[in-house]
């Protein structure tokens, strides 16, 4: 039964590919855990606001949460490119890239989501601010000296 030689070449070619593997599993470990610490810290800012019955900090939750998230996709997404640079056939690419698709139109409309959260935030910032100086504005003159 005669075996193929070990060339220079396939040991090469091995010792990268186990590489790859290691760092595309490195990548995809570090990504689980951002995903995790995202939702832990989520979950402690939740449970605070019900507590405080703070219901406005919702939306600081959810973009908290968010922001973790994104960039838990993208170590998955580099994680997918690091195993299409050792994929060894077009039906294993076309899978990774279809993933990898999803991913990054995932990560694009949280993204999205994330800026007109934090716009919607401070407008409403700006408008509570302005309100309250005009209030105190009112309160200022009531009790002037020239209006009693």
């Amino acid at each position: 039964m005669p075996t193929e030689p070990i060339t220079l070449f396939s040991q090469a070619e091995t010792g990268v590919v186990t590489v790859v593997q290691w760092l595309k599993l490195g990548v995809e470990t570090i990504g689980a855990l951002t995903i995790a610490i995202g939702i832990l810290l989520a979950a402690k800012l939740f449970a605070q606001a019900l507590l405080a019955r703070r219901t406005a900090d919702f939306t600081a939750i959810r973009l908290t949460l968010a922001r973790y998230l994104a960039l838990a996709l993208e170590f998955q997404l580099g994680a997918d490119i690091l195993s299409t640079a050792i994929a060894p056939s077009w039906d294993q690419i076309g899978k990774l890239g279809a993933v990898a698709v999803i991913r990054t139109a995932l990560n694009f409309f949280l993204s999205r989501e994330m800026k007109e959260e934090q716009r919607d935030t401070a407008e409403q910032h700006v408008a509570h601010k302005a309100e309250s100086s005009t209030d105190t504005g009112r309160l200022a003159s009531s009790e002037s000296p020239l209006n009693r």
